[in-house]
């Protein structure tokens, strides 16, 4: 089981996390078809699952909402080069097929969500990263990820031997860009002349910027060669290929949504993983079922992760990290100031 610091995500269920849900709509436990719901229906993000990070994170949700409601569920994986109509169709299935709720991992599913959840309005739908669907059946899933990346920043800047860091964003996008604008304040408040190479990997989501390893490794090998040695990723799948990098150099690698110290297809590279910017994806996942099947009173509107509500954070399973004392002295000064509101988190 993962463990994280006193600065990390709260544990899978975050009641916490459903604090900042702006309204609650009156959506049926039923299924489409007006029997009881078959369970959770997931569509993965682009990089599906087995990214060892986003995907990776709904799908833990997802597993541990069938395991405490005993239902069964269903989870699909994208297609390449697919349309918003091959989105649509695919919660439109999952909703006919008796699932309930249905979520869409990614901000790509926004149109798709947004014309299903008007199709089957007895079923709840979920998107994770988009807020702009205003439905009674609809709960908005989004994270303050600027504030977890600030963190990441500031332990950057404390760990690094050249004064110098980078930032590998997967697809030049405004949520991409909240992840860099944190990472960078953060390091900053730290080392105010700290240099910080920055790159996108691509510009939209459909040439690869979330599910290519490559992608990742070049450009994480170009960022260590021009001196970085910290690099933080934001980029999904890609990121593997920035951790990869990272080991091959022997510098440290900061990963992003899921604790990827622990995961297994990066075992070989665990060492030089520092932490990794954590967004409770699972804990979203898990609350939403838990509102349909077990509470009855399912959730819609935004529901907002943050600092103050264990919605994001840092993992601690490196012992490198956790036991460093300074470190850790920073990111509890960090953590209290973005809590306290005197530390103000840029998100662009």
């Amino acid at each position: 089981m993962r463990r994280v610091s006193r600065i990390a995500v709260a544990g899978v269920a975050t009641a916490a996390l459903a604090v900042t849900v702006s309204a609650c709509g009156s959506s049926s436990t039923e299924s489409a078809g007006g029997g009881k719901s078959k369970g959770v229906g997931l569509a993965y993000d682009v990089g599906g699952k087995g990214d060892q990070s986003f995907n990776d994170a709904a799908y833990a949700g997802f597993q541990k909402a069938e395991k405490d409601f005993g239902v069964g569920g269903r989870d699909v994986e994208p297609q390449d080069n697919e349309s918003d109509a091959d989105k649509v169709q695919r919660l439109e299935t999952l909703a006919k097929s008796g699932y309930n709720p249905v979520i869409g991992v990614g901000f790509a599913y926004a149109p798709a969500v947004k014309e299903a959840a008007v199709k089957y309005p007895k079923v709840t739908f979920g998107i994770i990263d988009d807020n702009t669907i205003q439905a009674k059946n609809v709960a908005d899933l989004v994270f303050h990820e600027e504030e977890s990346s600030y963190l990441a920043g500031v332990a950057a800047a404390k760990v690094t031997k050249k004064n110098h860091i980078g930032f590998i964003g997967g697809v030049d996008v405004p949520l991409i860009h909240k992840f860099e604008a944190g990472f960078v304040q953060g390091a900053k408040s730290v080392k105010p002349g700290i240099k910080i190479e920055s790159q996108y990997l691509t510009q939209t989501a459909q040439e690869g910027g979330f599910s290519s390893p490559d992608k990742g490794e070049n450009a994480a090998n170009g960022q260590i060669d021009a001196g970085a040695d910290v690099v933080y990723h934001a980029a999904g799948l890609s990121g593997q290929g920035v951790i990869k990098a990272a080991a091959a150099h022997k510098v440290w690698a900061i990963g992003v949504d899921s604790d990827q110290y622990q995961q297994s297809a990066l075992a070989a590279y665990k060492q030089y993983i520092l932490t990794s910017a954590l967004k409770n994806v699972s804990g979203a996942v898990y609350d939403l079922a838990k509102s349909v099947l077990q509470d009855k009173k399912p959730l819609s509107g935004e529901v907002r992760g943050s600092l103050a509500n264990g919605g994001v954070g840092l993992a601690d399973s490196n012992p490198v990290f956790k036991n460093n004392a300074d470190l850790q002295a920073a990111l509890k000064k960090a953590e209290q100031g973005i809590k306290d509101g005197t530390i103000k988190v840029k998100t662009s």
